[in-house]
């Protein structure tokens, strides 16, 4: 029988310029999220979106720009995702905002 579970899905949208201490900040979230113990942690790269400035930015082929949309998605225990998003307060103050919401997880 699949075990369920409730959980939260912490998503942190970025830019794909995005930096954090010469490295692209999506990569200090997911190293965070491994040191901290979280179950996992995934980054992806836009094909096509836009954002406040509403201007549509989307994948050419052959190449990803550096203007791309960048998300990392993290699912585990809401208290951990809580305290670990408290971790990243220096990274989403100068770029990204984190969006918290209740999944349910099926394995």
């Amino acid at each position: 029988m699949p075990i369920r579970a409730t959980a939260v899905r912490l998503t942190v949208h970025l830019s794909g310029a995005a930096m954090w201490h010469h490295r692209p900040a999506y990569v200090e979230i997911v190293h965070r999220a491994l040191h901290a113990g979280l179950a996992g942690a995934s980054a992806f790269r836009a094909v096509e979106g836009y954002g406040r400035h509403l201007r549509v930015h989307r994948e050419h082929v052959g190449h990803l720009t550096h203007h791309d949309s960048t998300v990392v998605v993290i699912v585990d225990d809401e208290q951990r995702v809580r305290e670990f998003l408290a971790d990243l307060a220096d990274i989403l103050e100068l770029t990204g905002v984190a969006v918290v919401d209740a999944v349910e997880v099926h394995t």
